[in-house]
């Protein structure tokens, strides 16, 4: 078999081959072309084939390589457990030791009291304390994705000594591209990049050439604030420190790379209505379970709304015609108001929104609402005009969709940015509650439009 080619940013390995080797149990060839690949590409592999297929690779592959393999792999979190099933509990937990702190405490995350607790029976003491450290933390704080495995230095080493440390840590070590610096008490005091290490003199005291202006993280601080530090100072790994400052892990980019997509996810289902993302290979039985709750909330929203419309009955019966354009006013007004939504979530989710740029995003809305609906308004007037020839329905649907669109666009910037004040995350003000509440405001200024001008309109 060739090595692994790439075409296009897509690796292409020999899948069949690979499986083949496996089927044959010619371990020897499987080692020598399957360990080469990328960790990511063997993880791809090994979720791809079948329960019999991967007892072979158990056999075949040691705990420490399964590790690698386990710390790429892409699992929805209800799929470790099935993993770690088919696996001998020794071996099992012969790999969780073998794996970063952080990442095996993200399986084990994932299991019960009683399976967690019989890997962890056969992991060494050490490991078993680290592990249940950072399971103490409360999930989607910095203590629950931090890594203990780095290197820090005192700052009154010198270079050589610095690097003696680092020659002896770094294999253990989750990154070493930032060095952090420590005093005698363990307290956080600087930081030296791998660069600065290397070109400074062997002599040179590590105190004076590290940077003081050291950006850290508490161990109760939220996931989602973290990432956002940490893109906005492009950081590769951020220190983590408790109330003394003394330094407790770090927090990497990759662990973060996944934080922003769990949260990226949680939002996408929040403005979807949805309670959790659905896997593509979930049941219809438990989709439909993550899905009905909400959309059952919102069926009783729109049962208000039918409510609000059986009381302009009478409207209504006396000019049939303007029922045709409830769905166009109760539509177009839901779309924007959505529009505005996903500009004001994704403002707060950035940070790209604070102080007085709040009230300049709901004064830029406001006059974007007014702007969209005085041409939606005057366009629908022109259709209803040539469609129709009437004129006083079409100045009705027109004032009513300037309206609707006005406080749609407003509710939908200001909404958001009240439940952020108020320590609610923004996404709960989601696409469907936003386009439930349009609805009801949509109706009630058209009809309440309608009923004023009842004579005008007979």
């Amino acid at each position: 078999m060739k090595d692994p080619q790439y075409d296009n940013g897509e690796v292409q390995y020999d899948e069949a081959y690979l499986r083949r080797l496996l089927v044959d149990e010619e371990i020897e060839a499987f080692r020598e072309h399957f360990l080469v690949l990328h960790p990511y590409d063997q993880a791809q592999f090994y979720e791809k084939v079948g329960p019999d297929i991967r007892q072979t690779i158990y056999r075949f592959l040691s705990p420490q390589e399964m590790s690698n393999i386990f710390e790429a792999i892409e699992l929805d979190d209800d799929e470790y457990e099935g993993f770690l099933n088919e696996m001998d509990t020794a071996y099992g937990a012969a790999m969780l030791s073998f794996m970063y702190t952080d990442d095996a405490v993200d399986v084990l995350n994932e299991l019960d009291n009683e399976q967690r607790e019989s890997y962890l029976e056969m992991m060494d003491s050490e490991t078993v304390d680290e592990i249940n450290e950072l399971l103490a933390y409360e999930e989607y704080t910095a203590g629950s994705i931090m890594t203990t495995e780095y290197v820090s230095i005192l700052e009154t080493s010198t270079v050589r000594s610095a690097m003696a440390v680092l020659r002896k840590e770094a294999p253990n070590a989750e990154t070493i591209y930032y060095i952090f610096v420590v005093n005698d008490n363990h307290l956080l005091t600087g930081v030296i990049s791998l660069r600065d290490l290397i070109i400074a003199g062997e002599d040179t005291l590590i105190r004076d050439i590290m940077s003081e202006r050291v950006v850290s993280v508490k161990l109760t601080d939220d996931q989602e604030g973290i990432a956002q530090i940490m893109k906005d100072y492009n950081f590769l790994a951020i220190p983590v420190v408790n109330e003394a400052r003394e330094l407790q892990g770090i927090i990497t980019v990759d662990d973060i790379i996944d934080v922003i997509d769990e949260e990226a996810e949680d939002d996408y289902s929040k403005l979807a209505g949805i309670s959790d993302m659905d896997d593509i290979d979930a049941g219809p039985l438990r989709a439909a379970g993550k899905r009905l709750p909400w959309l059952i909330i919102l069926l009783i929203l729109g049962m208000f709304t039918a409510n609000l419309i059986g009381h302009f009955e009478e409207t209504l019966d006396k000019v049939a015609l303007l029922a045709v354009f409830i769905p166009l006013i109760s539509g177009t007004s839901g779309n924007s108001g959505t529009q505005a939504l996903a500009v004001a979530v994704r403002g707060i989710a950035t940070g790209e929104i604070g102080g007085q740029s709040k009230l300049k995003l709901v004064m830029r809305e406001l006059c974007t609402g007014l702007i969209m609906g005085l041409v939606s308004g005057a366009v629908v007037v022109g259709i209803i005009f040539v469609w129709m020839h009437q004129l006083i329905i079409g100045l009705l649907v027109g004032a009513a969709i300037c309206c609707s669109i006005l406080v749609a666009t407003l509710a939908g910037s200001f909404i958001p940015l009240l439940m952020h004040k108020l320590g609610i995350d923004p996404a709960v003000a989601s696409g469907p509650f936003i386009t439930t509440l349009n609805d009801v405001t949509s109706i009630l200024i058209y009809l309440g439009l309608a009923t004023t001008f009842l004579s005008q309109i007979m």
